[in-house]
């Protein structure tokens, strides 16, 4: 069983039409999923996230500011990152993690630092140019690899694939990264979604709304993902938020968010400016929720705990 996994290119089709804030017609192909989680006691959100029961697994997202050259210089290096990690794993009993702004020798490093059973997979950032020449984005340091995001595993992961979805013509790709984890009876699914006016050429479009709804339609096939990342985008709260259009009704009515408590989506920030851009979500029983403060990234690591599914027979692998 390979440790380390990196997924293959795959095609990326180009929008032919403009973005002007309207709603995403996709929708209207994703599966309907029973919600099985319901209503969770506000008290879950405050609940720290610390081991767990047998029956339970701990998930996080992070985005770890790793790539230097992204305003990260100040966050330290590739031996801060690694003792947060181990603070996680170890305070917190995270089992599972979607990492973003990840160096892919940065994350072999890790995983074996770690432990062998640890595994990881990995997918880069690319630079698309006018002439759809894509580069991958490499990681200032010497030795560090590729730019871009993953997964790290107590667990070995299968059926790892890359999500296609809508992105940029001219500027920076990011994406959607799944897998399973068998020994946790577990999908995951990490995203790293486009910044608002992140098309070059096309500053005016906006890819938001494409990228959330084919992640929701990825975690649509299995009632036992937990989906989430670095969203690049507020929750869709109160009165003045112009980019609530961008979310499917699915990500807080079949799912529900790590944070999320009772009707409310607003969240505690996940980042250092007091904004709330990392999420979580699952139709599993939610038992914690947290946020952790660190030194080592101007994100906070969103760290959920929830029950893992009885009976594995019972989970849907529709592709």
């Amino acid at each position: 069983m390979q440790r380390h996994m990196e997924t293959g290119r795959w095609s990326r089709r180009r929008s032919l039409r403009r973005r002007f804030g309207r709603t995403a017609a996709t929708l209207s192909l994703l599966t309907a999923v029973a919600c099985t989680s319901g209503q969770t006691p506000a008290s879950v959100t405050d609940a720290g996230a610390g081991t767990g029961s047998a029956d339970e697994v701990t998930v996080a997202t992070w985005n770890m500011c790793g790539v230097r050259q992204w305003s990260c210089e100040k966050t330290g290096g590739p031996k801060e990152k690694l003792q947060q990690l181990r603070d996680l794993i170890g305070d917190s009993g995270v089992q599972v993690l979607l990492l973003q702004e990840v160096c892919s020798e940065d994350l072999l490093s890790f995983a074996r630092s770690l432990g062998p059973q640890w595994h990881s997979a990995f997918e880069p950032y690319a630079d698309v140019d006018s002439a759809g020449r894509r580069t991958p984005v490499g990681c200032t340091g010497q030795g560090r690899g590729q730019a871009g995001y993953g997964l790290l595993t107590g667990s070995p992961l299968t059926d790892v694939e890359a999500i296609p979805t809508e992105q940029p013509t001219v500027g920076l790709h990011r994406g959607i990264l799944c897998a399973r984890i068998p020994a946790q009876r577990l999908r995951v699914c990490n995203a790293h979604v486009s910044l608002r006016e992140s098309d070059d050429e096309h500053p005016d479009w906006d890819f938001r709304d494409d990228q959330l709804s084919s992640l929701v339609a990825a975690a649509s096939t299995d009632a036992a993902t937990v989906f989430g990342g670095d969203f690049n985008s507020p929750p869709p709260a109160g009165d003045r938020d112009t980019s609530a259009w961008i979310w499917p009704s699915e990500a807080y009515t079949t799912y529900r968010e790590c944070d999320q408590k009772g009707s409310s989506r607003a969240g505690r920030a996940t980042l250092k400016d007091g904004t709330k851009i990392d999420y979580l979500f699952t139709q599993l029983p939610r038992t914690a929720c947290k946020v952790v403060d660190t030194k080592a990234s101007d994100h906070r690591p969103l760290v959920m705990r929830v029950s893992r599914p009885e009976d594995p027979a019972g989970v849907s692998t529709v592709r």
